[in-house]
């Protein structure tokens, strides 16, 4: 039994060193194979905590309408500018948006509700005519 325990003694250093190579081995791999992932890219808009914004092309180009509590009222039907439709929106209000397809916020077309608080939406599912925030 004590020469175990020697034996044991005099290759625990060794056995040690062995196993914080091997961890810091794997956490190097595991760094490289993290950083050879690309992150998703981050859309580059301007619509401040608050708004609705929504813009006439896809990927948020072209022009765009800011809407806010201000200019909105909560539960009612909003129809876009004349002439105005979107295809790319971000909401960043606290409360839903229900987007339409018509004008009058009809459900007899496609419509979609979104979440607040920053629900990025870089191709809309159709195009968008009205939008209905809810409390």
């Amino acid at each position: 039994m004590t020469r175990t325990i020697k034996s044991l003694r005099s290759r625990l250093p060794k056995i040690l060193l062995l196993a914080s190579i091997g961890a810091f081995g794997m956490g190097g791999l595991a760094h490289a194979s993290a950083a050879s992932q690309p992150e998703p890219e981050k859309p580059q808009v301007t619509c401040q905590k608050g708004e609705f914004c929504i813009w006439t092309e896809e990927h948020y180009g072209g022009d765009v309408e800011r809407l806010d509590l201000r200019t909105v009222n909560p539960e009612e039907c909003v129809p876009l500018f004349t002439d105005f439709t979107g295809y790319s929106f971000v909401n960043r209000m606290d409360r839903m948006v229900s987007v339409y397809q018509g004008e009058d916020c009809s459900t007899e077309g496609d419509f979609t509700t979104y979440p607040g608080g920053g629900t990025y939406v870089p191709q809309a599912p159709f195009t968008v005519r009205a939008i209905q925030v809810w409390n």
